[in-house]
Parts: C-alpha cells; structure tokens; sequence
C-alpha cells in the first residue's frame, strides 16, 4: 500500500522507502519450512529503509521481527523458545558452531530437525554483540554458521570487513545450505532482487547530476567500505567473522 501524495519523499507504508524507489514490485514473498525471527536493534528498526533486515523479512513469509536490545524477557521471544515442537538456533559466527558449510545434508537434517526456528541478530556488530551479551536466553541456543568467501554486495555502508555479509545476504546463504541438506526445498534464485535493487536506486542517485548528493569529483569506481570509521553511525547489519 502508498500514499496517494504526489511526492516523491512520500513514503510507501511497505518497503519503508521513498516511492521514487520503492521495490515492492521486486518483493516475491515465499514459504520456508524454517520460520526465521529477526531481533532488530532500535536503532536499525528507525533506519528501515536503509537496512535489510525489513527487506528480509518481505521476502520471507514464515518470518517476524522483533525489536529490541535485552530479550531475556521477551514475551514473544520466550513464547517460541518454550514450545516444544520448535527447535531454536541462533545465526551466529564462531568456531565452536554448527557450521553448516562443512556439514553433510545428513548431519544438517539431523540437527536442524523437523521445525526449525533460526534467530538472526539485526544490527551493527557492536549492538549485535550487546544483544547477545544482554539476553541471557539467546545465549544458551545452539548456534550455527556458515563459511563465508564471497564479498558483500553492500558496497555503500560501513563494515568491518568485506566477507562481512547483509542480513539479508546472511539468508539467502543459510537457505541454501538448508536445502543442501533437504530441510529446505524453496526456489532461492530471486531473494536478493530487491536488495539489488535499492543498491541500483542508491548509486544511481549518487552519481545522478540532478540529485542534491551528486558529486562531480566523485570516482564512478564503487569501493567497499570495510573499515568502520569512528564516532559516526553505522548501519551494517549481521557479519561474519573471516
């Protein structure tokens, strides 16, 4: 749904961008045996239209988002960690994880289970980190990961690293693994559309002469940012460690 407004800042209600680049028309929401829970960190849940946790989420119909920094008592939180029918996982880098880049399809089916519920952390690694050091619930899941040697596709925000992948990017990874070992059986091949799409909007709006942030000077070589730079705001969301 948009706003009838003639302006092109107007905001449409679904994608939480600007109509002149909305990508609801790229959004081709499907069903995952896996119900993915976003814990988005406030100050990534006022940034929307930005992050890719919403996008996500857009895409995916057996998926929620929860806001918050400290879940240890979260009512919808513990509601899905207490029934007995899910088995929880929470998408986080780590040596000690079940990674499931190096597993065999018997192992992930085995371990993932008949209804998996995978938590994902939303938001910049600093508030990722507090996230899990506040919420002694999310702590005591069993955690999984993934090898990852692809650069993001992020190019335009600050991360530490570029093996450091978009929440959304993080997904689409994770899908594809589960299928690998038959837990999942959905068509993967046009998650990321939207994503690159508002990549798309967001060059193309930078390097456009008639836009308020063209900048003649400006190289037309994108370079990732994989350094945070100090005392400024940043909007990268889950990462994985090299």
């Amino acid at each position: 749904m948009q706003v009838e407004i003639k302006n092109p800042r107007t905001t449409c209600y679904k994608c939480i961008n600007p109509i002149s680049t909305c990508i609801c028309k790229h959004i081709r929401p499907f069903h995952t045996k896996t119900r993915f829970i976003i814990l988005m960190h406030p100050k990534e849940y006022k940034k929307e239209k930005n992050g890719t946790g919403h996008m996500t989420s857009l895409q995916l119909e057996n998926s929620e988002i929860i806001v918050g920094v400290d879940f240890t008592n979260n009512n919808r939180v513990n509601e899905i960690l207490t029934e007995e029918k899910n088995a929880s996982f929470l998408l986080y880098p780590g040596k000690e994880n079940f990674n499931l880049s190096q597993r065999k399809s018997s192992e992930i089916t085995s371990f993932m289970g008949n209804n998996p519920h995978i938590f994902i952390l939303d938001g910049t690694w600093p508030c990722a980190r507090k996230m899990l050091k506040l919420s002694t619930n999310l702590q005591k899941l069993k955690r999984v990961s993934f090898d990852n040697k692809i650069k993001s596709k992020f190019i335009i925000k600050q991360q530490p690293d570029p093996l450091c992948l978009s929440t959304i990017e993080s997904v689409y990874t994770v899908l594809n693994l589960l299928k690998k070992g038959d837990v999942e059986q959905c068509e993967t091949k046009g998650f990321l559309v939207p994503f690159k799409k508002m990549i798309a909007h967001q060059l193309e709006y930078l390097f456009n002469p008639n836009n308020k942030n063209y900048r003649s000077t400006a190289s037309t070589e994108i370079i990732s940012k994989n350094m945070y730079k100090k005392n400024t705001e940043r909007n990268i969301i889950f990462e994985q460690d090299s």
